[in-house]
């Protein structure tokens, strides 16, 4: 996982908590001593040691967690490639230009990282299906950001999220659907 994620996680955890606890799941995850950067690519097993521990300590599921950091990463996300986006995209067009925009990028600069492969189908102006695939089984994270999406083009009353498949797959189906405001 790449550490920027990390990082975000980090601040997400703090800002919907708090330090102390960070500082606990790091100790219940045993990376402690870890420093982390947002250069260096960390084992996956971190942040499914961090996000299993927050789970337990919440009661919230690991699924329903990622889901709420997805939506959580998108501002800063939007911020990182901003060079990349257009200014006529909004939530449908950024989910259809991921793959080969910003995934592209991070696997050009980051050779040992791997985000997840995203083939998105545009079934027509106002829906399309993605197929998310990642042996990291992180669905839910997608579906987080496709709402972080919504949210940050001020579509969220109007993006409709159905996961067909089970969102901790390695291959997770995901229709997006936008109901155009009235006269729109």
């Amino acid at each position: 996982m790449h550490g920027s994620i990390i990082i975000l996680l980090k601040r997400y955890v703090q800002t919907q908590y708090d330090h102390s606890t960070w500082v606990t799941l790091m100790e219940l995850s045993g990376i402690s001593k870890v420093e982390f950067d947002h250069k260096t690519v960390y084992p996956d097993e971190y942040i499914y040691a961090l996000v299993g521990h927050a789970s337990a300590m919440t009661g919230v599921s690991a699924g329903e967690l990622h889901e709420r950091f997805g939506e959580y990463l998108v501002p800063d996300l939007m911020y990182m490639y901003q060079r990349l986006l257009r200014p006529e995209w909004k939530t449908l067009d950024m989910i259809e230009h991921t793959e080969l925009t910003m995934h592209k990028q991070v696997r050009k600069e980051h050779t040992e990282n791997s985000p997840p492969v995203l083939d998105v189908t545009r079934i027509g102006p106002n829906e399309l299906v993605i197929e998310y695939v990642s042996d990291r089984r992180m669905g839910g994270l997608a579906v987080g950001i496709v709402r972080g999406l919504a949210n940050y083009y001020d579509e969220a009353d109007q993006i409709h999220i159905i996961p067909t498949t089970s969102e901790d797959g390695e291959h997770v189906n995901i229709r997006v659907r936008r109901i155009p405001p009235r006269g729109e």
